[in-house]
Formats: C-alpha cells, structure tokens, sequence
C-alpha cells in the first residue's frame, strides 16, 4: 500500500495545471492526503472531489481560501470526521480522519506560526491538544499514521540554512522541542529510517525561486506508532514532482 502527503497550495491551481491528475495517473497512491486545499467543498467539480477511482474525503476551512485538508482513497475507509473536535481548529479545516482495519490515518495541515506571536502561540496549542487527541486514540489500541505539512523542520540537516533561521518561525527552539516530544511519545518518522542524507527537502520559497538551487525545507511529514514499524518498507521524497511549492512525500506499507 503506497500512501502520500502532498501540501498542494491550492487544489483547483493544481488541478489547473494539470499537476493533481497527473499525479493520481502517473504514480497510483493507494491513498493520497491533502493540504492547503484553499477551497470550500461546494466550489469544487467532482473531479476533483472524487477522482476516478478514488473516494474523496474533504474538511474546508470556514474561511474561503484558507488552509483545507483532504484525503483520496481506493478503499473507503470503515470511519471518516472532518476535525477532531475542537471548535478553534476545525473552523480551519485542518483535520481529515479516516479509519481502517490497521491504522487510522490523519491528513493534517499544522499551522504556520510566523504571522505573530498569537499565531505561534495557536500553533503550538494545536501541537498540544492535537497530540493529547491521538494519545487517547492509542490508550484505545489504535495505531495512527499521522502526516501532513507539519511546518517546522526538525533538525538542522532538516533545512538548507539552519543557522540563518534559528530565529525564524519553523525551526525556532519552541517549535523543535515539540517535535522532539513527538518522538519521545514513541511516533516514528518514517523518511529517517531509511535516509539520512542531507538536501532532501519538501518546501521552497517560490519568491527567491529556492528550488532552482534546492535551498529548502522538509517539513511535511509521515510519522507512524511503533506498531506499523514492521509493515513500513520504503518512505520517499519526490522532489520532481512539480505543481506546488511542495512536493509529495509518502511511504509504502507491505
């Protein structure tokens, strides 16, 4: 089962480009998770909502092109929630769940904290109740597959400048913390255990056209309980794969 996280900055420009459909033909994802969809369910044809072959499960911000997350699936799923809950976060469309026999899967699109210091302060409570949410779907016995664009890069070999952003939202000490927490909660990511190489980024500001010179970010995620540890057989970074300023990132499941 080969699963995929793609930051997509706007599902009909991608659609428009051609990059969504291509995707979905070229590489076949058994199952393909969106973010920043930028787009409410009733703008949106069905083609995109339900792209041959795949059942689509959508969560719109209320806010007209803001934020947006989605999940493409083969198999539908045995239980799907838009949100997990929480009023403050699902009024950003940040949340898609969908359960299967072996894991249940969550499609998130975590917040950007360098607006201002209310947003970094949002961001890092979406970290904390988040987190509490899929610590009580594992006291149930459920293994989680968790990714998304989670907008903070790790650790330095994570970035192409981590000196020159330690001061920046994103790979600010506060952020990195969280994501060392994650970690010691037992959540495994998935690209480490079978790439240690530097230069292996998802995100790159289009404004400085960082990507020519592949000066950028991994910061969209796949991390798994330790239960799928064994099924986990490859996970990827498909920085050809044009059409956002992200690309997909995945993993494959055997």
């Amino acid at each position: 089962m080969k699963l995929v996280s793609w930051n997509v900055n706007g599902v009909r420009a991608c659609y428009r480009k051609g990059a969504l459909q291509s995707y979905l033909q070229t590489h076949e994802p058994d199952i393909l998770c969106l973010q920043e969809s930028k787009a409410c369910v009733d703008d949106l044809i069905d083609e995109i909502l339900n792209p041959s072959g795949y059942y689509g499960i959508w969560h719109s911000a209320q806010k007209k092109g803001y934020s947006g997350v989605a999940i493409l699936t083969k198999k539908k799923p045995k239980m799907v929630l838009e949100g997990f809950g929480i009023s403050e976060y699902d009024y950003e469309g940040r949340v898609a769940i969908a359960e299967y026999d072996d894991f249940i899967l969550l499609s998130v699109y975590f917040p950007n904290g360098q607006r201002d210091a209310g947003r970094l302060e949002y961001k890092l409570n979406f970290y904390r109740d988040f987190f509490n949410y899929c610590e009580d779907l594992r006291k149930e016995g459920k293994e989680l597959i968790i990714c998304g664009d989670y907008n903070i890069a790790h650790k330095p070999i994570d970035l192409a400048r981590p000196k020159e952003n330690e001061k920046m939202s994103g790979f600010l000490p506060v952020e990195r913390e969280w994501m060392d927490r994650i970690v010691e909660l037992g959540y495994i990511d998935t690209f480490r255990q079978f790439n240690q190489e530097p230069n292996q980024y998802s995100w790159w500001n289009v404004q400085t056209r960082a990507r020519d010179r592949n000066i950028g970010w991994r910061i969209d995620y796949f991390f798994i309980t330790p239960g799928l540890l064994p099924k986990l057989k490859d996970a990827f970074i498909q920085q050809d794969v044009l059409g956002s300023d992200h690309c997909p990132v995945g993993i494959v499941l055997g």
